[in-house]
């Protein structure tokens, strides 16, 4: 069974595609299942997962709560189905590598998926794998 993906707007700071980032959601995650899963796989037992997008101050009380770090980062990824993505961060990020807006914020869904299907980047080895299929993933969504 493939869970269904939704894509929600919980910010008023930055203006997002989410049309297009429903559509990449899609796309991504039946791309994610084709993937040989590197472990315990949470992404094929899910009903539903949701792709909540929300400001860096949202961002920062989830970092600290529940991986006790100051400030922001980029996603959160809980196994039960939901990735948290700050769209301020991901503007920022657009800026500093020269990118869009919408290309950060497919990394991060992208990211998220990868995640509840089993690939860890805590050491540099799963770092780089999942990087590769990240960008696999954004690149096949452009075809």
């Amino acid at each position: 069974m493939t869970p269904t993906i939704t894509v929600h707007n919980r910010q008023r700071t930055v203006k997002t595609p989410l049309t297009a980032l429903r559509d990449f959601a899609q796309s991504a995650l039946r791309g994610v299942l084709k993937i040989p899963r590197r472990k315990a796989s949470a992404l094929v037992e899910l009903e539903a997962i949701s792709v909540i997008l929300v400001s860096d101050r949202r961002m920062a009380a989830l970092h600290r709560r529940f991986l006790d770090v100051s400030g922001p980062t980029d996603v959160i990824t809980f196994q039960h189905g939901e990735i948290f993505v700050s769209t301020e961060t991901a503007r920022r990020q657009a800026r500093r590598f020269g990118t869009s807006l919408e290309h950060e914020l497919r990394l991060y869904i992208a990211h998220g998926l990868l995640h509840l299907h089993g690939f860890d980047d805590r050491d540099l080895r799963g770092a780089a794998q999942m990087k590769r299929a990240q960008e696999k993933l954004v690149a096949s969504a452009l075809l």
